[in-house]
């Protein structure tokens, strides 16, 4: 079995070809640029393979409703070119094979409870922090879709008083988790990408702070067995002990479970980065053959 995957990404594009196993065959990347070209460029890769089924991870908003007319289209994104695009319809139309979508987060979310480190666990929130902050949730088996689709990074958060930054950079919301804690919204805060921040500066506990509130609002909202945060601004591991420290203060002693005794298990980085999006997308492909 032959199933290609695609990681669409407001940056970059990551396609791959995998085997029923989720072993990664072959992949490659590209810019996201206008639709037109990128587009070009992914169904390029894909051009002669003889694909059983296809999965896409996306960037989002987008259209989840399989009833709906514009399903698969990404829909209000910041990326204005990309607004309204059917990325579903046209991968489908190019590469005439079943194909499912859902977010990149979900795909995430799916990958790391199949593979990697919510194995064997029917409840896990995947969350991402680069550019933006997205969250892809698996409960009870099930990744959850609902309305839209969840965004948790848009949840309203409590700005810390010795935060310089009284707005965040959220063109919609003055105080979201993407406005306070995104890659961006630290760049804009100390005047330097956070990959420059030196270990000791006070900015890593801050953006710990708003972390931990996204963590807290999943614990006491959907009661998740377990939170993995990815993305760029992850790669600085010093921010884990942080966060979790900030969560057991938060907690303050109201929830009671084994799991909460076991903060390392509980928050935690992928096992599966930077594939999970991309074996994510494989595991859609799957589903549909299975």
């Amino acid at each position: 079995m032959l199933l290609g995957t695609l990681e669409a990404g407001g940056t970059k594009m990551v396609m791959g070809i995998c085997d029923e196993n989720m072993k990664i065959l072959r992949s490659s990347s590209c810019p996201t640029r206008m639709p037109e070209e990128t587009m070009k460029e992914i169904l390029a890769f894909f051009e002669g393979e003889k694909l059983d089924a296809m999965g896409i991870a996306t960037f989002g908003p987008a259209d989840l409703h399989p009833q709906s007319p514009t399903y698969g289209n990404i829909t209000n994104t910041p990326k204005l070119a990309w607004r309204d695009f059917p990325l579903l319809k046209t991968i489908q139309e190019a590469l005439q094979v079943p194909c499912a979508i859902d977010t990149d987060v979900n795909a995430a979310a799916l990958a790391e409870a199949r593979y990697g480190a919510a194995k064997g666990l029917d409840n896990c929130l995947y969350l991402t922090v680069g550019t933006g902050i997205g969250g892809g949730l698996l409960c009870e088996g099930k990744l959850v879709h609902g309305m839209i689709h969840p965004e948790w990074g848009h949840l309203m958060l409590a700005r810390r008083e010795d935060d310089p930054l009284t707005r965040g950079v959220c063109p919609y919301h003055m105080i979201c988790a993407e406005g306070l804690a995104s890659g961006p919204s630290m760049q804009t805060r100390w005047a330097m990408p956070a990959s420059e921040l030196p270990d000791d500066h006070r900015g890593w506990d801050l953006e710990a702070y708003y972390l931990a509130q996204v963590c807290i609002a999943a614990l006491f909202t959907v009661s998740t067995e377990r939170i993995i945060l990815g993305g760029g601004v992850m790669h600085h591991e010093a921010l884990f002990p942080m966060i979790r420290q900030h969560v057991t203060q938060m907690l303050g002693g109201y929830l009671v479970s084994p799991r909460l005794a076991d903060m390392d298990s509980l928050i935690c980085p992928p096992d599966l980065y930077p594939n999970s999006g991309l074996i994510g997308g494989a595991l859609l492909a799957r589903q549909l053959m299975e």
